[in-house]
């Protein structure tokens, strides 16, 4: 089932996230889960869930927020249907932190794929037969 993985915090040293701070390893801090109320999380993780449903995404996204501290105000920014899969990605260090290692993670990725595959045309030779 579609289940949202634990929040990460950034915080980049240079106090902004660019291009830099984004693509090089140690320029920013990454902490996961994040170190936040376990009520913002839940509510982000929520937040998360419903944008990538909304969107009828499948299989995966990453949902970009931000996080007002001052009120645990949460704004989504944008739902990434292809989150990267490099040394420095998101979507590995969440499923890391909740024990999903990367093999594991492809792993469940291609079989969601297969199995959409396999529900896609067992609905077309069903149609086929009526």
């Amino acid at each position: 089932g579609d289940r949202p993985l634990p929040v990460i915090s950034i915080r980049p040293k240079s106090g902004f996230y660019d291009y830099y701070s984004k693509y090089t390893q140690g320029a920013s801090e990454y902490t996961v889960p994040a170190d936040i109320p376990d009520f913002v999380s839940r509510r982000a993780r929520g937040l998360a869930l419903a944008a990538h449903k909304a969107l009828g995404c499948e299989s995966l996204s990453r949902v970009d927020m931000m996080l007002d501290a001052a009120d645990n105000t949460i704004t989504v920014l944008e739902v990434n249907t292809i989150p990267g899969f490099t040394q420095t990605s998101l979507l590995p260090k969440a499923a890391k932190a909740d024990g999903i290692d990367f093999t594991r993670m492809c792993l469940e990725i291609l079989e969601h794929a297969v199995d959409k595959r396999i529900m896609k045309s067992a609905k077309a030779r069903a149609a086929d037969i009526k």
